[in-house]
Formats: C-alpha cells, structure tokens, sequence
C-alpha cells in the first residue's frame, strides 16, 4: 500500500481530474480542500473517489452542531476521510466521531507551517490527547519539524499519522516517514510539476525503499 497521499490544492475540475487520473497508481489517497471545493463544488469529491479515496481536508472547528452537519455532507459525498481541528475542545470532535460513519477522523495535532508554534504548539499534547479519547481515527502531524512529529509519535500510541509539509514547505518524506509518520502529504510538488505522475512516482519509490 502506497504511503502517499496527494494534496490536490488547484481550483480547474478538469487539471484536478487529469492529474488525479495520472497520479493514481503511486496514491494512497487524495486530499481535497476548500480551494478545490470551493471552485467546482462538492461533487468534486464523489467524482474523485472514484479514482482514489478522498480526505476532505476542511479543517472542521466549530461547535458540535455544526460540526455534525459538516460530517454528514461530506459522508454523504462518499469521502475515506475528514481533518479536523482538537483546539475547539473534546465536544466539537466528538460531533465528528460519532456522526463520522465509515470516515476516518483525522485531528490535527500540530500544523506544518511556522505559525503554529506560536500558540497550537504549546497545545498540542492536549489536542493529541483529545484525539484518542474521543475515538479519532489519526492525528496530522508536521513533516517539517521531525522532532515534533517524533514526539506527538510518542504519545499517539497507534493511532495513524499523516504528515504534510513534504516538498514545497521543506519536509522531507524520509525523515517524516522515519520520525513515526505513517504516510506523508504532498501537494505543489506533485501538481505543479511538469509531469506529476512522474514526481509522484518517483516519492512513491522512495518511500517504499523506507
């Protein structure tokens, strides 16, 4: 099984479908996030997981209602998974979790970029804490830091850790994949590449040689 996962961040339906198609057979699955969806729409999903799984990366966080309702249409929609954000407390995510279904429930316990250690850093443990005992599935963790990804690994038990970061933002896949991720998040490196089934291709190989 492929560790990565495509980060599909541009805003035509047609270039998201062609590079999806392309990229495929290295993909674990495809993240989507409001870019995409708020350029084509929802059904983008549904007609994307047709070629592979699709996380919906819509950074849920808001109160348990709404969050709910949020859970429902994007399961509806026939996603693998949701991302959503522990910081609006054990309640919110629970909404999430128990409304989920079949989805997979990834809370983020650290961002990639360097404004999260402003403040998410110094929360993290509890975020990662929140996550397990609510039921979540995974946690996001940065590939840009492999000493944080290292530590959330230490205290995520099992819990499943995608990492993005790698590329464009400076995460190594290696180091991400050998500091506890379980699979790594990719998306201006694969997509604005010239051939991104062969950028694809070539992390996938490099991954599987881990």
């Amino acid at each position: 099984m492929s560790k990565l996962i495509l980060a599909l961040d541009v805003l035509d339906e047609k270039k998201a479908m062609d590079i999806a198609t392309k990229t495929a057979p290295y993909l674990h699955a495809i993240k989507v996030g409001y870019p995409l969806v708020l350029s084509s729409g929802m059904n983008i999903v549904e007609k994307l997981s047709r070629i592979k799984p699709v996380i919906c990366d819509f950074k849920v966080a808001d109160i348990p209602n709404t969050n709910r309702l949020i859970t429902e249409i994007v399961r509806s929609k026939g996603a693998y998974g949701i991302i959503v954000h522990g910081f609006t407390g054990p309640d919110s995510v629970k909404a999430v979790v128990e409304n989920a279904g079949n989805l997979h429930v990834y809370v983020i316990a650290e961002m990639s970029h360097p404004g999260a250690t402003y403040i998410m850093q110094q929360h993290t443990d509890d975020i990662v804490r929140i996550a397990r005992e609510t039921g979540a599935h995974g946690l996001i963790a940065p590939a840009t830091r492999p000493e944080r990804l290292n530590h959330i690994r230490k205290i995520a038990g099992n819990m499943e850790i995608l990492s993005p970061g790698v590329g464009a933002q400076g995460g190594k896949a290696r180091e991400a994949i050998e500091a506890g991720a379980d699979k790594v998040i990719v998306g201006r490196s694969i997509y604005n590449a010239s051939d991104p089934a062969e950028a694809a291709r070539r992390i996938h190989e490099e991954l599987e040689s881990i």
